[in-house]
């Protein structure tokens, strides 16, 4: 096999259409960390090719520079590509490890873009937000305002309208009084609404129900110190529901529980947001082919991301 390393752009550029696949994928790596270097070569083999080459140089200039490295008839190709997907997508999960959504009953997409101050919404595929979402939560710093930039927000499924990201979290020091305050404001305009998140790998659960703009209830299970802290309002009937079939009260002070009910109870909390999610309205977790929707979803810009701009990436869509 060849060894790429060391090789310079224009070396590495035919590369990229070695018949061996892992030769192909260590030149497109290699081009990457060249960064600013390699894209006028990645641009000239988008325009003159081979043919071999176009794919994997547009893959490189998105990694590189995102929207801003391409063409305009390359963004104009992506868009195309992306409507053309969109006339059979169908819902399917959204699941991250970390999952951060917004549910809003309804199918007012625009009006909750205008309520929430999103910006730029764009037309996305189930498959390209899913992209989307997961390297935003495994390859973004944690303290990096782009971790919180973009949002995915659903069509209407089942009768709701989603908003997934980060810059949902209900419970994160980052972003809990202003995702309180926001489900405040739509549940005035909506009737309802609601904040989840979730960790799929045993990293606890949290959600924020609010209706006719005021707060009903706000509980986290993250394994956190503060989370406590975070409480508000009455138990809802779910979880009183769980408590009595684990044989607790259904009225509880952790102060006061001795240390096993407390920690059976953290323990069955930590996975409850999916189950909140869908006994309430709809769960990101639960989509599927013959979930109903209608319209379309959309990426869009949060304040973060107008201020601070969102990480470059290839997705799929």
């Amino acid at each position: 096999m060849k060894d790429v390393r060391g090789l310079a752009a224009h070396d590495l550029l035919p590369l990229l259409g070695d018949a061996d696949e892992k030769v192909a994928q260590e030149a497109e790596d290699a081009l990457e960390r060249l960064g600013e270097e390699a894209v006028p070569l990645l641009r000239r083999a988008r325009e003159e090719g081979p043919g071999r080459l176009r794919a994997r140089a547009l893959t490189v200039l998105a990694r590189i520079g995102g929207e801003a490295a391409l063409s305009r008839a390359d963004v104009a190709a992506v868009e195309r590509l992306v409507r053309v997907r969109l006339s059979d997508d169908r819902p399917g999960t959204l699941e991250t490890c970390w999952s951060r959504w917004i549910a809003v009953p309804g199918g007012d997409r625009d009006g909750v873009v205008e309520a929430l101050g999103l910006a730029r919404p764009r037309p996305a595929t189930f498959a390209l937000a899913r992209d989307v979402l997961d390297q935003d939560v495994h390859h973004r710093p944690v303290d990096s305002p782009r971790r919180y930039g973009r949002v995915f927000v659903t069509p209407e499924l089942d009768g709701w309208t989603l908003v997934l990201g980060a810059w949902c979290d209900p419970c994160g020091e980052e972003r809990a009084e202003d995702v309180l305050r926001l489900c405040t404001q739509l549940s005035a305009r909506y009737g309802r609404a609601q904040a989840y998140y979730y960790g799929s790998q045993g990293d606890g659960s949290a959600w924020l129900i609010a209706e006719a703009g005021a707060v009903v209830r706000r509980y986290c299970e993250t394994g956190e110190g503060e989370d406590e802290l975070l409480t508000l309002g009455e138990p809802l009937p779910l979880e009183r529901a769980r408590r009595l079939e684990l044989g607790l009260s259904p009225e509880w002070d952790a102060a006061q529980e001795s240390e096993e009910d407390e920690e059976e109870w953290q323990w069955t909390a930590s996975g409850l947001a999916p189950e909140i999610a869908a006994a309430l309205g709809v769960s990101p977790l639960g989509l599927g082919p013959d979930t109903p929707s209608r319209g379309t979803g959309v990426l869009a810009l949060t304040p973060y991301g107008t201020a601070h701009g969102v990480p470059p990436g290839a997705y799929r869509v």
